[in-house]
């Protein structure tokens, strides 16, 4: 028998950004099978109601499922399956393979950093079809659509990644990128701001770009410099995928560091007038505190830097960094060096600025969570729940259409996800059920694993995937996995946003 659930009553918000309306949402196996009034009594030919489940949203908005355009997943979706931090905060589907660094195509028994940010054993895909297959046995309870790292690239050509690639490295790669744009690859994504990517000059990554262009995939890009030099950075990046008319999108967009806060004022200007002459977009995490490994280049001995994990002292994880140095007696860039490898929060945005990226109508929302740290960042819990209790509820920086549209339609758009971030008919059916007046972020920095608040369903390819009401625990809430891997489709060109 065809599965069936009946959304009744329930304010629904299409993904749109248009005004939402209270009504019903009827799924149907993996579809959404109409949208109306009273649906229970205009169902279906051969639905009988009493093969339909029916749940009551009154006082609850239906929504499109949300897509993290920003993860690291890439191994989490196959090591822990039921993707508990992310369907608890109603996300239906991750981007992988950002900032440069994806599991495919590379194989390697233990990965370098920035590599290791995805699980030093976890790459052993030498394809985006075996990465297919493994996902496919896993059975993850997203969906997950993949991007092809450049600095995975670099690894899998080359031997010194300390210079440009040579001709003969840089065809190896474009082989490699094209054989995964066959396979569905999403795009391809750069992480230039990493030592083994740096050296790339712009031809490289323009000629890896035009091999995406051809595929109708995108271009994501964390830029070479979020700090001084993130003007010329931006220009860098707008350049290249004009240069290779693929579409851009830019990055967890900040100003990172106290000298530069304040210079969003400078860059959302110049950001739009990339947009005007090719499509742009960026993504943004609702934080002042980035998460990355760590970098002796980030510690400045002004913001505060927090510890997520250290393989030298691990029982120094969730101190910061200058505790531990009046601890030691030492400055905290020699602290810094002596936890290497590890991985830190770091405190170099400020808020104005985070405040300004978030409203920017050329935003969308990605977490950037990093699922492989033993103390992670408290976005990889509570990203989404935060934007819309912090920004929308008691910020007002937008109407609660805007924040789900920046999480939903505007995001399948610029990733083109073929029928996902809307609630319509004939489209698949990732759809979230949510308390408006509750929502909210738990997570912390001192407590960073929490489950969000007032998620009260979550539903992929119409299996319920995630009930707050089925227990007390963030397991027994995780109910059906029927995630699966969306492969590229290119449609219509996208229309330009309003400014």
């Amino acid at each position: 028998m065809t599965r069936a659930t009946l959304l009744e009553n329930g304010l629904a918000i299409d993904g749109t950004g248009a005004g939402g309306w209270i009504g019903d949402v009827l799924l149907v196996g993996d579809r959404i099978a109409a949208l109306g009034k009273d649906l229970r009594h205009q169902l279906p030919e051969g639905l009988r109601l009493e093969e339909v489940s029916c749940i009551d949203c009154s006082g609850l908005a239906i929504t499109p499922g949300f897509i993290d355009v920003h993860t690291h997943d890439d191994a989490i979706v196959l090591k822990h399956p039921d993707m508990l931090p992310k369907v608890s905060q109603g996300i239906t589907t991750v981007i992988t393979g950002n900032c440069g660094i994806s599991l495919a195509p590379f194989m390697v028994e233990k990965a370098e950093p920035p590599l290791n940010l995805l699980g030093a054993d976890s790459f052993r895909f030498d394809s985006v079809e075996s990465y297919e297959r493994a996902l496919a046995a896993a059975q993850p309870a997203v969906n997950v659509a993949a991007l092809i790292g450049h600095t995975t690239l670099r690894f899998a050509c080359m031997d010194d990644l300390t210079r440009a690639a040579s001709a003969s490295e840089l065809d190896a790669m474009c082989a490699l990128l094209t054989h995964c744009m066959e396979a569905g690859a999403a795009g391809l994504s750069s992480g230039l701001f990493y030592e083994q990517a740096f050296a790339a000059p712009a031809e490289e990554v323009v000629r890896l770009a035009q091999v995406v262009s051809r595929f109708g995939g995108v271009y994501s890009s964390h830029l070479r410099s979020e700090m001084q030099a993130i003007i010329e950075a931006l220009h860098e990046a707008g350049d290249t995928a004009f240069r290779a008319s693929v579409p851009l999108i830019i990055s967890h967009h900040k100003c990172a560091g106290p000298a530069n806060w304040g210079r969003t004022q400078e860059t959302l200007p110049l950001i739009e007038s990339l947009a005007s002459r090719q499509p742009v977009a960026m993504d943004v995490y609702p934080y002042v505190a980035g998460s990355t490994v760590l970098r002796e280049d980030l510690v400045d001995g002004v913001i505060d830097v927090l510890v997520n994990w250290s393989t030298p002292h691990p029982e120094m994880t969730g101190r910061t960094l200058a505790s531990i140095a009046a601890e030691w007696g030492v400055d905290q860039k020699t602290v810094c060096r002596r936890l290497q490898p590890g991985g830190a929060c770091y405190f170099q945005m400020h808020e104005d600025d985070v405040k300004r990226v978030i409203a920017h109508p050329l935003s969308m929302i990605g977490s950037d969570g990093l699922p492989h740290d033993q103390h992670p960042h408290p976005r990889l819990w509570g990203a989404f729940p935060r934007v819309l209790a912090r920004y929308w509820r008691e910020q007002q920086l937008f109407p609660l259409e805007t924040a789900i549209y920046k999480m939903t339609g505007f995001s399948a758009r610029n990733f083109r996800l073929h029928q996902r971030g809307q609630l319509q008919v004939g489209w698949h059916a990732d759809v979230v059920v949510l308390d408006p007046t509750r929502v909210r972020d738990v997570a912390t920095y001192e407590n960073p694993i929490a489950l969000s608040e007032g998620i009260e369903k979550v539903f992929v390819n119409g299996a319920l995937a995630y009930n707050a009401n089925a227990g007390d625990t963030g397991e027994a809430r995780v109910q059906a996995r029927a995630g699966r891997l969306l492969k590229r489709h290119a449609p219509q060109a996208l229309e330009e946003p309003v400014l």
